[in-house]
């Protein structure tokens, strides 16, 4: 990243990147290493996980069997190229551990460029001894370390399996990363927001998943234009534990050198705060004349994206159900795991009700970003002059945490009519099943309405949460992890629907408890002062 910054006006240009660069490092103390340690336990738990479930080379070489023909399958994970457990694994997690490396990345870059000039600490940053480009460039370097340290994590995790395999999927994970942090970096140039620079990289991301699946499920062996338009189809395509082909990865360095290279150009073209493209001024009045309504004009955009995402995501699921139960049938490994994920019930229902249950794992996110715009509100200063007319704080909350809380419900709603529609079946119970994650979805809300009320300093720990029953929800079944830590999570409380009995005592003490932790972070916002 410093090459381009060298051409476009030499090395002062770069004055302060240093220290920028620690100061990213230790604001993002907590969310780089949670990220970091939930992806790369994703990947190094797969191994054990996949011996458990097949043990013997006959047992995998029939499971690449079957994958070939099931394209359901193949659209959700990709096809697999080797039966070996160090190929099976990159088949498996390759794919969502390249898509959690690019979130994070895209995360830090809009968070130290875009979000530092939105809420002004840029331009007094930008007063002192700083080059032009040090805060993107610092960003990106930022970027650059998580995704390293992931790479070294799984090339060391790994190497027991292979070592070319395990460097080449290390690489391929970073590269990807890398590929999200350079676009973020762009698109933080042309917008002036950086809730839509997050939106619109996110959405970047989102269109790269499909293309890949909508090849992948047309082909068994990656070759489809479509796998290859999208990033993720690349690093499948390097094909870790089966023949690497190393020269994949040119196309990733290739990508963040262009990628970066249009970054720097377009950074150097703009005055600090503004954007190539402007939000449209206008006065609030009309449907914009209350707190509650500017708090869905800042929000309705996420809440669109993420519904369309879960209605998808439902669809797709749904869809795969009955090729999923084939696939799985006669393992019983493979069986116990889906049953300790989706419940102690039929096979389909157990895996409707885990691919349900990590939809609600998900929405976790969903409601955490949609909580701390809250907080970003108030950091930036936007929220100063709301609450100076006749806004409470209360009021001005409400209005975010209503399409925070409602949001979360609405996209759970979608998610289940989504399943409907790719199952076909059992209609109600699956809707039923959805909106019974609301609960533990709420829980965690609630921890970040809490932590922004209290200790607004700490609020961004509310990711730390998140990612926590992240993993604790996706890698813990895998690993027969005990009881009690899997309790830890509000998750692991809820009744396993659909199939399983309805349990109305744990949905109403969840409840409960989300409503405690927000009524305390609402009073704590009430008493403390503003932006400190």
């Amino acid at each position: 990243m410093t090459a381009f910054a060298v051409r476009h006006g030499g090395s002062r240009q770069l004055a302060g990147t240093g220290t920028l660069l620690r100061f990213a490092l230790r604001r993002d103390r907590l969310m780089i290493p949670v990220w970091i340690a939930v992806n790369a336990l994703m990947v190094l738990s797969m191994p054990d996980t996949l011996e458990g479930l097949y043990g013997t080379p006959a047992e995998r070489a029939g499971l690449v069997r079957q994958m070939e023909t099931n394209s359901s399958l193949r659209a959700m994970v990709g096809p697999v190229f080797g039966d070996s457990l160090g190929a099976l694994t990159a088949w498996r997690v390759g794919i969502y551990a390249g898509a959690l490396a690019a979130v994070l990345s895209l995360l830090v870059v809009v968070r130290h460029t875009r979000d530092e000039e939105e809420s002004g600490r840029q331009e007094l940053v930008a007063s002192g001894t700083v080059g032009r480009r040090a805060s993107l460039t610092a960003a990106l370097l930022a970027a650059a370390v998580a995704n390293a340290v992931l790479a070294l994590l799984v090339t060391a995790g790994l190497a027991g399996q292979g070592g070319a395999g395990a460097l080449a999927l290390g690489l391929g994970i970073a590269g990807v990363g890398m590929v999200f942090a350079t676009a973020a970096a762009i698109v933080a140039q042309l917008t002036e927001s950086a809730r839509l620079a997050r939106g619109l990289t996110a959405a970047v991301l989102g269109t790269a998943f499909v293309l890949r699946a909508a090849g992948d499920s047309a082909t068994d062996d990656g070759s489809s234009v479509l796998t290859w338009v999208s990033p993720l189809g690349w690093l499948e395509n390097l094909r870790p534990y089966a023949g690497e082909r190393w020269w994949v990865l040119a196309l990733l360095a290739g990508a963040v050198v262009l990628q970066g290279a249009v970054a720097y150009a377009l950074a150097g073209r703009r005055d600090l705060g503004m954007s190539f493209l402007p939000t449209r001024p206008g006065p609030a009045s009309g449907r914009l004349g209350t707190a509650s309504a500017l708090a869905w004009r800042l929000q309705r955009g996420g809440l669109l994206g993420w519904s369309i995402g879960f209605l998808l995501a439902g669809v797709v699921y749904g869809g795969m159900t009955e090729g999923a139960a084939d696939l799985v049938g006669d393992n019983d490994n493979a069986r116990r795991i889906v049953e300790r994920m989706g419940g102690q019930s039929g096979l389909t229902d157990a895996f409707l009700a885990s691919m349900i249950g990590m939809l609600g794992l998900v929405a976790a996110l969903w409601i955490v970003a949609s909580v701390l715009r809250l907080h970003g509100e108030e950091t930036s200063g936007r929220a100063e002059p709301v609450l100076a007319n006749a806004v409470g704080r209360l009021r001005w909350a409400a209005g975010h945490l209503v399409i925070a809380f409602g949001g979360a419900a609405l996209i759970m709603l979608l998610a289940g009519l989504g399943f409907a529609v790719g199952y076909g079946r059992q209609t109600g119970p699956v809707l039923a099943a959805c909106l019974v994650q609301l609960p533990a979805v709420w829980v965690v809300g609630g921890v970040a309405v809490l932590l922004h009320g209290i200790l607004p300093r700490a609020a961004v720990a509310a990711w730390g949460v998140a990612g926590a029953v992240l993993l604790i929800g996706w890698v813990g079944p895998a690993l027969d992890v005990p009881r009690a830590v899997l309790d830890v999570s509000p998750f692991g409380h809820l009744p396993k629907l659909p199939g399983g009995s309805m349990e109305w005592g744990p949905v109403a003490v969840l409840t409960g408890v989300a409503v405690v932790l927000v009524a305390g972070g609402l009073a704590g916002l009430r008493r403390r002062d503003m932006s400190t």
